[in-house]
């Protein structure tokens, strides 16, 4: 593969400067060439095969778009190498990022038991915590509860999810970001309405 690109020092300069020029071909045989690479590089990230497919694609419409940034005195598959390496570290970033700004109150750990020991007190505060947030997502339409559980509770990725419901991925997105601010504002109400009926008790 790589050995084939090395073989001709010049081919892949022609085959660059085809990709330049608009070539889909050219670009095409670049894929073809580097394709493996790419992958391994992108499933050292993820470690799963499915995301290192998608992620391979992600990179390579990245360096497409990139492509005229590269210095024609480097070597390519260095340039190559390198960029994917930076795009996996993009990705991974970004994913734990996401996952680490999730809505507070939308917190999947709320749904399964905790391993740790805790006073009556808390554990009263976690159930209650649990059937508020189970109250909260009974209100979301069936399309938005669904894309969140999916997301948030399951942790599929968006591609995974957009598979599995056979939908384009953007549309998983917006389902996704509307279902989290439509729960947060159903956690919102549900509680004001809990403070409420609470209140007159304590004054009483």
């Amino acid at each position: 593969m790589s050995a084939e690109a090395s073989s001709a020092p010049h081919a892949i300069d022609d085959i660059i400067q085809r990709c330049l020029d608009g070539d889909q071909a050219a670009w095409n045989e670049v894929v073809r060439l580097y394709r493996r690479r790419v992958f391994n590089i992108a499933y050292k990230f993820v470690g799963r095969h499915d995301q290192a497919e998608d992620l391979t694609q992600d990179i390579f419409l990245k360096l497409f778009k990139s492509l005229d940034t590269f210095d024609r005195r480097a070597n390519f598959q260095t340039w190559l190498i390198s960029v994917s390496r930076n795009l996996c570290i993009d990705h991974y970033r970004s994913v734990r990022k996401e996952r680490e700004t999730i809505n507070r109150d939308v917190d999947p750990a709320n749904l399964t038991p905790a391993a740790t020991t805790r006073s009556p007190h808390a554990e009263l505060e976690q159930r209650d915590c649990v059937r508020l947030l189970r109250a909260a997502l009974d209100r979301l339409a069936p399309t938005l509860r669904t894309a969140v559980m999916l997301r948030d509770i399951q942790e599929l990725t968006y591609q995974e999810i957009a598979d599995r419901l056979g939908l384009p991925e953007g549309t998983v997105k917006s389902r996704i970001n509307r279902g989290r601010t439509e729960l947060a504002r159903q956690i919102q109400k549900l509680r004001e309405q809990q403070d409420a009926v609470l209140r007159p008790g304590v004054t009483g």
